[in-house]
């Protein structure tokens, strides 16, 4: 009797009141959504191999570093920070640079289910999970071009010395942080629409669950 009370108490409840954030492991502010991903200290950076990219091999996180900026794969999808704690931005599919999407399945340290079965040494077939509309805009992605990959960009091994309770949490600490100790600027044109938003946004509390394409 008293389950069945409490239950029809529930059903009259607004079903219009708002649900208060969650702050999620990488430090997105997301409606009831978490990704579970905390990088607690400097990660130990390696170059994959032939690609412009760099990973943490000890880490259980999908974590690189390519042109400047740091990328994580995680809840299927890709965010972006230029530090390597967030707070992350939410990028749109289409948006993700071409050489993340060419890194092979070998190098994702917590690969997602429908991983499996893939040739560890080629990229995941993004076209084959994210449909045809993604593909109608990112013709070319799997590298049948075969231009050169750029240079790799500097680590930014000043970041080292921030950890705990010591980590920048907000953007604009963290911005004057890297300019005065970083000088590289993006390349990848994509990538510098990125790192223009990153240093143009508010803060966590305005970063969603963008579009998905």
């Amino acid at each position: 009797m008293r389950r069945l009370i409490i239950s029809l108490f529930l059903l009259m409840l607004p079903l219009g009141v708002p649900r208060a954030d969650v702050s999620v492991g990488v430090g997105i502010a997301v409606p009831g959504v978490s990704i579970g991903v905390r990088v607690p200290a400097y990660p130990r950076l390696v170059r994959v191999p032939d690609y412009p990219v760099y990973y943490d091999p000890q880490i259980d996180v999908n974590l690189f570093f390519y042109d400047g900026m740091y990328w994580v794969f995680a809840a299927d999808d890709w965010y972006v920070s230029d530090w390597y704690d967030g707070p992350w931005r939410l990028v749109a599919r289409v948006d993700v640079p071409v050489y993340l999407l060419r890194v092979p399945v070998h190098y994702y340290r917590r690969p997602p289910p429908y991983f499996r079965g893939w040739p560890a040494r080629s990229p995941p077939p993004w076209d084959e999970y994210w449909g045809r509309g993604w593909t109608e805009h990112r013709s070319g992605w799997d590298g049948r071009d075969r231009r050169p990959p750029p240079p790799r960009a500097p680590l930014p091994t000043y970041q080292r010395r921030f950890s705990g309770e010591h980590y920048p949490r907000g953007l604009a600490e963290q911005g004057a942080i890297r300019n005065e100790h970083y000088r590289y600027q993006p390349r990848d044109p994509v990538v510098q629409k990125h790192y223009r938003n990153e240093r143009g946004a508010g803060g966590p509390q305005e970063r969603g669950r963008g579009e998905r394409h």
